[in-house]
């Protein structure tokens, strides 16, 4: 098996951040997680994925702190896969994947599923890039800098 080039020590987040993911098996794994899938014979079956490389991304994702382990919740013997707090923190970026297919796919129609407010059963609003003072920003309204030596990230 070839050896994946690692970003881990990139200067770029949107490189680390891939790097962590993995690709995109691991992306439709966290998206099985988000709907209630925890075990592996439930992994395999939702995705047709083969037994070695569903073990493999199963275990980067629990090395990068996506999912956990934890003994199965009914008692029996098996383990489950369940998403950590950065895991969760995927879910803006499945949604962004998801609705830019839903706008830019050649066949749209054939799309099975929308994306609803559980609560009021209603679309999800599309994501939208906004300021610190709450304007909407398209890619001519952003740029990058350098990060001042020493300062971490913010939100």
């Amino acid at each position: 098996m070839v050896k994946r080039t690692s970003f881990e020590h990139d200067g770029c987040p949107i490189a680390r951040s891939l790097d962590a993911l993995g690709d995109w098996w691991s992306m439709l794994i966290i998206r099985e997680a988000f709907f209630g899938v925890s075990r592996f014979g439930e992994f395999q079956k939702k995705l047709g994925l083969a037994r070695n490389i569903l073990t493999m991304r199963l275990r980067a994702l629990v090395d990068q702190g996506i999912l956990r382990t934890a003994p199965a919740s009914d008692g029996s013997a098996y383990q489950e896969y369940l998403l950590t707090p950065k895991g969760r923190g995927v879910l803006p970026i499945l949604v962004a994947l998801r609705q830019w297919s839903e706008e830019f796919d050649a066949r749209p129609q054939e799309i099975a599923t929308i994306l609803v407010d559980r609560e009021k059963g209603r679309p999800v609003r599309k994501l939208e890039l906004h300021s610190q003072d709450g304007r909407l920003l398209g890619a001519e309204d952003i740029t990058l800098k350098p990060r001042p030596v020493g300062k971490r990230a913010t939100a």
